[in-house]
This record gives structure tokens, sequence and C-alpha cells, in this order.
């Protein structure tokens, strides 16, 4: 039963495809055993109360405490409203 052009192209792209897959997962493996090793040997020192944060929370400024956590912590908007959301509930 002889292949035609397609299904010999396809075939090629199949395998092709299923290598590259390997090879991103085994980068991906080391570069989680490197953030592992990092994560290890690193120190938060970070602290995430802010005085300033619930301030702005116990005054009703949750916009402006929710733009300071950002600017703080590197929070995504989300983070951000979350965590003062979570400040909020704490608090009560």
């Amino acid at each position: 039963m002889p292949f035609n052009m397609i299904e010999i192209l396809t075939l090629i792209l199949i395998l092709y495809l299923f290598s590259t897959v390997m090879k991103l997962e085994s980068r991906m493996k080391g570069m989680k055993n490197t953030l592992d090793q990092i994560a290890q040997k690193v120190v938060i020192s970070e602290s995430f109360d802010d005085p300033e944060i619930k301030k702005l929370i116990d005054e009703g400024n949750d916009i402006q405490a929710i733009k300071r956590a950002r600017e703080l912590f590197g929070f995504t908007l989300l983070e951000g409203k979350q965590y003062v959301e979570t400040l909020k509930t704490e608090a009560k």
C-alpha cells in the first residue's frame, strides 16, 4: 500500500512536533529544578504587612489601598483587590 506525499509530510510534521514538545518539557523540568534550588537559598524578607494599607482600608479608601499594595508588592489588579479584601475580613 503506497503512501502519498501528504501522508508522509503529515507523519514528518507529527514527529517534529512530538520531538519539540519533548525538548520543551525537558527544559521546563530543568528550569523548575533551578527555581527550586534558588527558592531554598533565598529568604524573603519582605513583609506583606503595611500599616499604610491598613490605614487606607480603615478610612474606606479601598482603591488607594489596592494601588498601594500593587506598588509595594507588584500585585496584579486582581491580586491587589484580593489582598485588600483579605485584610478587610481579617480586620472585622
